[in-house]
């Protein structure tokens, strides 16, 4: 490949994502209370994300992440399976998101993505959007986070 030769895409195009093909990504690392703690002061300083003392008394009687935290780690671990690559164009939209417990200091988390629906796009023919369920669970099997996600990829070729 000469130095003006775009280099190769990485990743898979529209065509690979056919409804009922499941992809896997992580675990994380453990995630750390400081971690914890510097997100929810960031971006959800709410009690139980940002003083250990104070979530004691919380209904989840210790400190968790913000669900958002948990949201990005998820999109980190998927970003970083290389699924989509630089064939992704971007997220279009979640929908029934849900956190059905929360995520503690020490969880590792790890990342299922079923394709449910695949289309060419109306607007953008050279992209298709994939639908999918994201389901993501602690080192326990346990669910922490579920969504139903469309993204626009590029299709093969372009």
């Amino acid at each position: 490949m000469s130095a003006d030769s775009p280099r190769p895409r990485v990743g898979h195009p529209f065509e690979y994502f056919t409804p009922g093909r499941v992809f896997r990504a992580g675990p994380s690392a453990p995630i750390a209370l400081d971690e914890i703690v510097a997100f929810g002061r960031a971006w959800d300083p709410q009690r139980f994300h940002v003083d250990p003392e104070g979530a004691k008394d919380s209904i989840y009687g210790g400190i968790i992440a913000s669900g958002m935290h948990t949201m990005c780690i998820m999109f980190k671990l998927l970003e970083l399976a290389g699924e989509f690559g630089d064939y992704f164009e971007g997220g279009l939209g979640a929908d029934k998101i849900k956190w059905p417990h929360p995520v503690r200091p020490g969880d590792r988390l790890s990342v299922t993505m079923e394709v449910t629906g695949a289309r060419v796009s109306r607007s953008r023919p050279d992209c298709g959007v994939v639908l999918s369920r994201v389901t993501t669970v602690n080192q326990d099997s346990v669910t922490v986070l579920t969504m139903e996600s469309a993204d626009l990829l590029r299709r093969k070729g372009d």
